[in-house]
């Protein structure tokens, strides 16, 4: 349900012949894209930002209908400020760190997603995602004026797809008629139904569970909600099992209800039936106008392998998990952060194509990290049987006045990125008395310097981050440069970068990768233990 009025689609793309549809055999790209949602394009703009020649293919125009996603946490915040993109979405969203829980009427408790000082980016900002993705696609007009080897083809349907040992054929619909084109990598950023990988005899393992929920946004100007995420547990106002409450630019308000299982779908999204769950809950004398509305279920799975020969698979095309805890794209745009620069790497021939491998080994690791936060907060707000209700409803009385039970009351643990730990790509841990939060196959926190701030430093590739110790400006080995960044303590006007960095230590010297994650970390620079672990990152050994 959607009401044109208050529309946020944008027609991005429009279809236009393109020069492949008039030749007579498939021309060969180096990377074909298959959608073009939020992870599509950002896919589009991480490799044409590399100077690498990339096509989209979009079975739309670019037009975004909903909301959809609205949460959109720190670490994207971040990629976004690398692509050069993150202050407009910044600018238009919503920014909010508090978190409130209900019971009843009655609060049991309120939480702050960021109470550290010293980070550029909020916890979170709410925006609605056809803005998320317009500002990605105008940071791709930008790059295209300056070069980038983009090509973004609307109404370019995949129809069948041919994965062969060392390319791939695609079979593409246009209002022209068919044609066809080859790729040497095609990535699949088509969405949680995914044509490609249904075209691939591929397929999800993981739960379904037996719920539903019920979106509206809403626009009303005159409210008493404030800029926070409020989530009531057996609401008094008894229009759900449970209600999620979150304020979205243009005056608009997302809210969810949990309506159960057995319920008929379309009878829950007559309009008159939302009215009625709206108006208990705010009240008949609050005006308000129904912006969108859709009815979920959780799902919580993953493909087994996000590869499968020269396709690659990410977002919500390659896992999928609940909307509580803003882990869908948020977690599809760490995908492509970790993507990018391995492939990269291995079209430059700077890599063996295996690097592609640990693509996977990652992002499954980070898959099934948000897919077992998202089941226990399913299974926190939807209790399955009568004993582990009467157990949530405890935990909630508890968490009201005890302190050490707020932690177990799980409303949607929010999204994190995921810290790569004892994988393939990690490197030496040598750093005496450093801190946890930046160990080795961690993502680097922020920190204020005098100037700006630290991750706005690092820039797209692979840096040695050097504090109160002596190295090489540049370090070059078998084609990969690795760039210093040096710092001491005097760049360290507030202590945040020592605390969050040094330590116990006194020195230290991190080699990260271009994705921001730490490869290794030492007390002092030693070319021998810097090579050695800038191979293990590069995947040669």
């Amino acid at each position: 349900m959607f009401d044109d009025r208050y529309t946020l689609a944008f027609k991005l793309y429009p279809y236009t012949r393109s020069a492949d549809q008039d030749v007579d055999s498939a021309v060969r790209h180096p990377v074909v894209v298959v959608g073009g949602g939020p992870i599509g394009l950002a896919t589009a703009l991480d490799l044409g930002r590399q100077g690498i020649p990339v096509v989209v293919l979009d079975d739309h125009e670019g037009i975004g209908m909903g909301s959809r996603a609205i949460c959109f946490a720190k670490r994207t915040l971040e990629i976004a400020d690398r692509y050069g993109c993150g202050a407009p979405m910044r600018d238009k969203g919503v920014v909010w760190n508090l978190g409130k829980v209900f019971q009843d009427a009655e609060q049991v408790y309120e939480f702050n997603l960021l109470p550290e000082e010293g980070h550029r980016n909020p916890a979170f900002i709410n925006l609605q995602q056809p803005y998320f993705e317009k500002f990605l696609f105008e940071q791709i007009c930008a790059e295209q004026e300056k070069g980038a080897p983009i090509q973004i083809r609307g109404k370019n349907r995949v129809d069948a797809v041919d994965a062969q040992d060392d390319h791939v054929v695609l079979d593409v619909m246009t209002p022209d008629g068919p044609y066809q084109l080859e790729a040497d990598w095609v990535i699949g950023c088509d969405g949680a139904s995914s044509p490609l990988r249904n075209m691939l005899g591929l397929d999800f393992e993981g739960r379904v569970f037996q719920d539903s929920f019920l979106i509206a946004d809403i626009k009303m100007k005159s409210t008493e909600f404030p800029t926070e995420r409020w989530f009531w547990f057996e609401p008094y106002f008894k229009s759900g099992a449970s209600t999620l409450l979150h304020k979205q630019p243009d005056d608009v308000w997302r809210v969810d209800f949990q309506i159960g299982w057995d319920v008929d779908r379309k009878e829950e999204l007559k309009e008159e039936n939302i009215r009625a769950r709206l108006d208990a809950m705010l009240g008949e004398d609050v005006e308000y106008d129904i912006v969108w509305s859709s009815i979920y279920t959780f799902q919580c799975r993953r493909m087994e392998n996000f590869r499968k020969g020269r396709v690659i698979f990410a977002g919500d095309a390659a896992h999928q998990v609940s909307p509580f805890g803003a882990r869908g794209a948020n977690s599809g745009m760490q995908d492509v952060d970790n993507l990018g620069w391995k492939l990269g790497l291995v079209l430059a021939g700077k890599a063996p194509e295996s690097l592609i491998d640990s693509y996977n080994e990652e992002r499954a690791y980070g898959a099934d990290e948000n897919i077992l936060n998202s089941t226990r907060s399913t299974d926190f707000i939807t209790p399955k049987s009568k004993i582990s209700h009467t157990f949530r409803n405890a935990v909630l009385n508890l968490a009201k006045t005890q302190e050490f039970a707020r932690p177990l009351v799980n409303s949607g643990r929010l999204s994190l990125p995921c810290t790569y730990d004892g994988l393939s790509l990690n490197g030496e841990d040598a750093l005496t008395g450093g801190p946890s939060r930046t160990r080795v196959g961690s993502p680097c926190p922020d920190a204020p310097l005098s100037e700006g701030f630290l991750l706005d430093q690092m820039g797209d590739g692979f840096i040695l981050l050097t504090i109160d110790t002596d190295a090489p400006d540049s370090f070059e080995d078998d084609g990969i440069t690795v760039s210093r960044l040096a710092l001491s303590a005097s760049d360290d006007p507030t202590g945040v970068l020592s605390e969050r960095y040094l330590g116990d230590a006194k020195s230290a010297v991190y080699l990260i990768r271009p994705d921001q994650h730490v490869t290794a970390r030492w007390d002092r620079f030693d070319s021998d233990a810097l090579r050695q672990a800038l191979r293990t990152a590069c995947g040669k050994g």
